[in-house]
């Protein structure tokens, strides 16, 4: 064996995922939108938002965005920089808002985005290794940054510095969808099959403000509805992606041991595989 590649759920090479801000109004538009879209999104909100004028509804988020599939995630209770606030500060932002989430809808906040300055790994190395070692310990699975678009539709080494793909307001982002469509990845030299997955990110007002909702609808037109693509929330990749990197292997590599509670997809070799929860298969 010289090539063992991930594959999303029913074998498929390419995922697509939303990660959007901020909780306006707007987000109804931009939810109705790509539920029509069949495109699954994550809802970074503000605790100290819901329900205020500039905010959601709890019953809205309870209905349209948790009861249509999409994901609910911290944003921070009052949009702290995370940077910009001492440790305890961080801590008591991201926690409180965790804490008022789980209470108000139920199950558990995994993810977040972000709020206000971005902290980069690249960017802010320091910063980001105090602040990514408090969110592990508040069990935040991983924390979507910003700054680094471009279309490699890489998946993320440290989940804690994840990189989505593009802003909706980049003037390439159609070429990046058309690149990213267009890709055939079992086509491609055999070392370079990895999976992709095309993440975008923003705020619904600026659809709003910039008044350009047709734009929303031209990205869902092209990217919705393909036989090739896995769409799903940022938490369910976190899920998917995490329990193949667990996988247990032999020294030989031929005989791998799933410990995950997940059927694992992967290609071996040109070869389409699978491993159901809790079996140890020899290839």
């Amino acid at each position: 064996m010289k090539y063992q590649f991930m594959r999303y759920p029913g074998g498929l090479c390419k995922a697509v995922t939303l990660s959007y801000d901020d909780g306006a109004p707007a987000d109804v538009q931009l939810c109705d939108t790509i539920n029509r879209y069949g495109i699954k999104c994550t809802f970074n909100l503000m605790a100290s938002r819901v329900e205020s004028e500039n905010g959601l509804t709890k019953e809205y988020i309870r209905s349209e965005i948790l009861g249509k599939g999409h994901e609910l995630a911290t944003h921070g209770e009052n949009h702290r920089g995370l940077d910009a606030a001492r440790s305890i500060e961080g801590i008591q932002d991201v926690l409180n808002c965790r804490l008022y989430f789980e209470k108000e809808f139920g199950g558990i906040i995994r993810g977040m985005a972000f709020p206000d300055r971005t902290v980069n790994k690249k960017l802010f190395p320091i910063a980001y290794e105090r602040i990514k070692s408090f969110l592990q310990e508040l069990d935040i699975a991983y924390a979507r940054t910003t700054g680094g678009d471009n279309d490699n539709f890489e998946l993320p080494d440290d989940f804690h510095n994840w990189v989505p793909t593009a802003h909706h307001i980049n003037p390439k982002l159609m070429d990046y969808i058309d690149k990213f469509l267009n890709m055939n990845v079992n086509g491609l030299y055999i070392s370079q099959r990895t999976p992709r997955l095309f993440y975008l990110w923003g705020h619904a007002f600026e659809f709003e403000n910039n008044k350009n909702w047709d734009l929303l609808e031209a990205i869902c037109e092209k990217l919705s509805g393909k036989d090739d693509i896995y769409y799903a929330t940022n938490i369910e990749l976190y899920d998917y992606i995490t329990a193949y990197r667990s996988l247990i292997y032999s020294a030989d590599g031929r005989t791998i041991y799933n410990p995950t509670l997940k059927t694992l997809w992967f290609d071996r070799d040109g070869v389409l595989c699978t491993i159901e929860s809790g079996e140890t298969k020899t290839f």
